[in-house]
């Protein structure tokens, strides 16, 4: 009867590895693809004044890809933000990026502080692409 048991175990352990791998290589593989669609976008961000300062590669079960961009506060007034949000339309990456600068702009026109130079943009990439804007030099890390 322990044998039976045993053996029910020992196999119930190896179908949960197998499927455990099966997911890892999932997860692998998408999040290498995500990576790649956005790799076409970073020389378009460049082209609306954000440079490239830092480009990060973390390899796991799911790997990430973070990039910082620099860009300076005169080139993202409003009505500037308004024009490339309208040339972008359709560009679901690029709106992301665009629209979260606009939102920290307006988050922080409500603190009525001082902006601060640097406008940083971190972007990281993984099978759920996460976008960050610092306005000044970040503290949070």
């Amino acid at each position: 009867m322990i044998d039976k048991i045993k053996q029910a175990f020992k196999e119930l352990s190896d179908a949960v590895q197998e499927q455990a791998s099966s997911f890892g290589e999932s997860a692998k593989e998408k999040g290498y693809q995500v990576i790649d669609e956005w790799l076409q976008i970073f020389p378009k961000l460049e082209l609306y004044k954000l440079e490239i300062t830092s480009f990060s590669l973390g390899v796991a079960i799911s790997p990430s890809l973070e990039v910082e961009l620099v860009g300076k506060h005169e080139d993202f007034s409003q009505e500037r933000l308004q024009q490339i949000l309208t040339e972008i339309k359709g560009n679901t990456a690029l709106s992301l990026v665009f629209n979260t600068i606009r939102t920290a702009y307006a988050l922080h026109r409500k603190t009525h502080a001082t902006l601060r130079d640097p406008l940083i943009v971190k972007i990281k990439i993984r099978i759920s692409p996460e976008v960050r804007v610092f306005i000044g030099e970040p503290r949070i890390q």
